[in-house]
């Protein structure tokens, strides 16, 4: 692995620290010193930053964006429309394949080092094996990392129970789902409970408790919570608390209508949060109460939600509007809690402490960002201004484990004109 120096950066930024000073990148973790002949990268007029952890995706939906009939509309309504196009592409592995590549290619180049896939749909005959070796080729080819969710949106129990061992098998089987090089994660969770019974949650969960996985799972969105109160008149938080998945290791997304008594039981289960603004905010699915599931005590990532409904995979563009949309809910996010939440909480939800900061002997994922330009000029604060100002920025470099994947704004490993040509021969549009 070659080493690396950060050289001369504006500011470096992790969270509860900031500073200046250059980083160091030895065998992909971050030293103290450099080494002697490290590769020097002029950084000046840059903020510096960890990685950002998208903690909740569906990469299979970028293959999906701005579909007649999903935008805006009803969760009821949107969902048959998302599985209509799904049948029509026909899922196997060179759809999985060929989206996940641009989900990948979009979120490095948006500063993205780790991306969570919720993978929800299958074909109708197999395992998924192929489907979640088709996500890690793209991964593999881009230089990303993957945590990836053997999810399922209806598939029967026992179905959903092997197929999820034999990913776990195929993909990350050293301990805890996570690959030994720390690159590929799997983890497992049902859509939430107005797609899957009692059942499912406990045949998924006994997969995880088996190979030590994460579990996670969607809850209290518009639908989730109407298809709860209506099937067995409890909303879903309680029935997942009933079902043991409300503890430690249970991350959860949305969450846009909780109450406080909710909030407090997920503080006191220890589950950890996602919120999902660029999913739930345009769609009217609601805004999760992120202040008050911080002053609880409760870990909150940050994920962009997949394109169906988002129609973008910008993770730092999602942060900004988190922020913007926190005041209409209770008091305002701050921009340093927003960055927080989009690296070092969202890679609590995945049980990595190695990742989503900067720290000596933490795992080297770094976004250089610059900030010289137009768009940030007159600037008091060039962190916060990451969020406030230049809504589509994107990172100058961005570095996985101590490699360079997008050196002057471009994709090292890959063309990112033959991965869209791909995608668009391969769904026929």
């Amino acid at each position: 692995m070659n080493a690396l120096t950060l050289h001369d950066p504006l500011a470096v930024w992790t969270e509860a620290d900031e500073g200046t000073g250059d980083v160091h990148v030895s065998d992909g973790v971050v030293t103290a010193q450099a080494e002697a002949g490290a590769e020097r990268i002029d950084v000046s007029g840059c903020v510096v930053t960890p990685g950002l952890v998208n903690a909740h995706h569906h990469l299979m939906q970028s293959a999906f964006r701005t579909l007649p009939g999903t935008r805006g509309v009803a969760m009821r309504d949107w969902l048959p429309a998302m599985a209509a196009a799904y049948r029509a592409a026909r899922i196997d592995g060179t759809l999985a394949f060929a989206a996940a590549r641009v989900g990948i290619a979009e979120g490095l180049l948006s500063g993205v080092t780790t991306v969570a896939d919720h993978h929800l749909n299958w074909p109708e005959e197999g395992g998924g094996v192929e489907i979640a070796l088709a996500v890690e080729r793209a991964r593999a080819e881009l230089g990303g990392r993957l945590a990836f969710v053997r999810g399922t949106a209806g598939d029967p129990p026992d179905r959903a129970a092997r197929s999820a061992d034999a990913i776990a098998a195929a993909v990350a089987p050293d301990a805890g789902g996570v690959s030994a090089d720390g690159m590929t994660q799997v983890a497992v969770g049902p859509a939430g409970v107005h797609s899957d019974g009692r059942a499912t949650f406990d045949a998924l969960a006994e997969v995880a408790r088996d190979r030590g996985l994460r579990r996670r799972t969607q809850a209290n969105e518009q639908v989730d919570t109407t298809i709860a109160l209506e099937r067995y008149g409890r909303r879903p938080l309680d029935l997942l608390d009933e079902w043991g998945w409300l503890e430690p290791g249970v991350t959860i997304a949305h969450l846009c209508d909780v109450t406080d008594r909710e909030i407090a039981l997920l503080a006191e289960r220890g589950v950890t949060a996602t919120h999902a603004p660029g999913c739930d905010v345009p769609m009217g699915w609601g805004i999760a109460p992120v202040r008050d599931l911080l002053d609880a005590g409760i870990a909150v990532g940050l994920g962009t939600s997949g394109g169906g409904s988002n129609d973008a995979g910008h993770l730092l563009a999602d942060a900004r509007l988190a922020m913007q949309v926190s005041g209409l809910v209770g008091p305002q996010l701050s921009a340093r809690e927003v960055l927080s939440a989009a690296t070092a909480g969202s890679a609590r939800g995945l049980g990595r402490d190695d990742l989503g900061r900067i720290r000596e002997g933490g795992s080297a994922d770094l976004c250089v960002w610059d900030v010289s330009g137009a768009a940030d000029a007159g600037s008091a604060d060039p962190v916060a201004g990451l969020l406030w100002m230049s809504p589509g920025r994107r990172p100058r470099h961005v570095i996985v484990g101590g490699r360079v994947v997008v050196r002057d704004h471009r994709l090292v490993a890959a063309d990112e004109a033959e991965i869209v040509a791909a995608l668009r021969e391969r769904v026929g549009r």
